[in-house]
């Protein structure tokens, strides 16, 4: 875990019509493969040539293929001179496997890709953006398909270099705070707390989604980040949705956002929620390490 300030991110070179990309599969193993082949089709429509890396489908329990497998395909992506960016095939589970014995083979960012995903992905978006190169927090191929047209539009504003518009949601107070952009799965990220792809927090804007996590354990999981001063430095968060989290009425529970608002609003920074990124429904693209401003009294999210 690193000490020092978080520095903004580089974008890698735009994407254009007619770049190569490639598919990897470096979490779980493919299961929703229509779904799979028409957000591979979607970025086929806008002139990418888009190839498989060897064992995209592989299956090896939950995973998509052994650890040495996900490794060498995600190894022999990024270091593909011809490629220009990586589109992750799904989520699930199994990146922090594959980063426990990890090195990105090339730490320029002048020769960066793009990397794509969200999710699981969380980690890989975060171990690279501690070499300073920005991914996109995005839809996966297998969620892409149901994104509406703004937010595919979105993300290739992201990629092809056109200025991403503000998103809104709800303020909680706290006025407006610049920071760096660090988006993330919530349970993903507390899971990395205290290990070496744990960023520093300081100067950071957090952005946090998740999925099927009852109000208790996302208490459980705020409180470690408390107790273990994870928040210090950050200046403010933006919450996206936390999808398929509140409990049935019979069983005695805080909702959600009393939770989020219990064990975050006494932190002193600007917050914002319902942004329109996470699972199970719009999930706009969310450009990691680059610097925004955050509103907690308009509730917007804004890129410079």
């Amino acid at each position: 875990m690193t000490t020092d300030s978080l520095p903004p991110c580089q974008l890698p070179p735009p994407l254009k019509p007619g770049d190569l990309l490639k598919v990897i599969s470096p979490s779980g193993t493919l299961r929703k493969f229509e779904a799979f082949h028409k957000g591979v089709e979607i970025w086929r429509s806008r002139g990418y040539r888009v190839e498989f890396q060897a064992n995209w489908d592989a299956r090896d329990g939950y995973l998509a293929g052994t650890d040495a497998e996900r490794r060498q395909q995600l190894a022999a992506a990024w270091q593909d001179s011809e490629c220009r960016g990586l589109l992750c095939s799904r989520g699930g589970y199994g990146i922090t496997r594959l980063l426990e014995d990890w090195t990105w083979p090339m730490t320029e960012p002048s020769a960066s890709k793009w990397l794509i995903g969200f999710s699981d992905i969380t980690p890989l978006l975060w171990s690279l953006g501690q070499l300073g190169i920005t991914g996109v927090h995005s839809a996966v191929l297998t969620t892409l398909p149901d994104e509406p047209e703004w937010s595919i539009n979105r993300l290739f504003d992201c990629v092809e270099g056109r200025p991403l518009a503000p998103l809104t949601g709800v303020g909680w107070g706290g006025g407006q705070v610049k920071g760096i952009l660090l988006p993330g799965n919530f349970t993903v990220a507390t899971n990395l707390l205290g290990t070496p792809v744990q960023p520093t927090m300081e100067g950071t804007i957090l952005a946090l989604e998740d999925l099927g996590e009852a109000p208790y354990r996302l208490d459980r999981m705020l409180t470690q980040w408390r107790t273990s001063g994870a928040f210090e430095g950050v200046r403010g968060i933006a919450l996206g949705r936390f999808s398929s989290c509140e409990v049935s009425p019979e069983i005695p529970s805080w909702t959600v956002e009393e939770v989020l608002r219990d064990r975050l609003g006494d932190l002193g920074i600007p917050i914002v929620c319902d942004l329109p990124f996470g699972h199970e429904g719009v999930n706009a693209a969310l450009p990691v390490g680059q610097m925004v401003e955050l509103d907690g009294d308009k509730g917007t999210l804004s890129w410079f």
